[in-house]
This record gives C-alpha cells, sequence and structure tokens, in this order.
C-alpha cells in the first residue's frame, strides 16, 4: 500500500521534482525509522498473538533463499551423457568397463 501511494504521489510531479522529494525519504534515518516500525508491528501482528504464522514465513522464506542460490532446484544438477567421439553427434555413448 505504500507503494502505490508514493507513485500516485510521484505521478503528479515533474520529472525535476522526483529526486528532490524522494531523496528525504530515502535517507539513512528514515529507512532505519520505517524498518524499525514495520518490525514492530509485525511483532505486535504476529508475536503477542502466538500465531502459527511466522513459522510459516520462515518455511516461505527459506525456500525463496535456496531457489535464489540454485536456481536448477534443490537436489544434485543432472549429468549429460557422454558424447561419441567418432561421429560428434550427441548420442550417447556406452563405455566399457574399466578392468
Amino acid at each position: 500500500m505504500a507503494l502505490r501511494a508514493l507513485i500516485s504521489e510521484i505521478r503528479g510531479m515533474k520529472v525535476r521534482e522526483v529526486p528532490g522529494y524522494l531523496k528525504p525519504r530515502l535517507s539513512w534515518e528514515n529507512v532505519k525509522k520505517s524498518s524499525d516500525q514495520a518490525v514492530d508491528r509485525y511483532i505486535d501482528k504476529y508475536i503477542e498473538t502466538s500465531s502459527p504464522e511466522p513459522l510459516f514465513h520462515v518455511i516461505y522464506g527459506l525456500m525463496a533463499f535456496s531457489y535464489l542460490i540454485n536456481p536448477g532446484g534443490a537436489g544434485p544438477r543432472r549429468r549429460r551423457p557422454p558424447l561419441d567421439p567418432r561421429s560428434g553427434e550427441g548420442s550417447p555413448v556406452s563405455l566399457p568397463p574399466l578392468i
């Protein structure tokens, strides 16, 4: 909702006015204050009411994080079969066993 309000406020401005409008709102003090308020609201809404939702938030957050660090999935990556060195084609070759 806050992002929607910010966009609607910026929509009526000229391009030259936007940096002067955004600079005080993106200062370190303002960002820290708003993040502290967000954490306080989260604690009031979920932690103090003994809701199980923070557990789900942690689980979903870890799932998203694991996907970001390994976009192919959680399992090991599949290996391609070896290529035929004689023909250079992509068909798999059965190699003789090493004895």
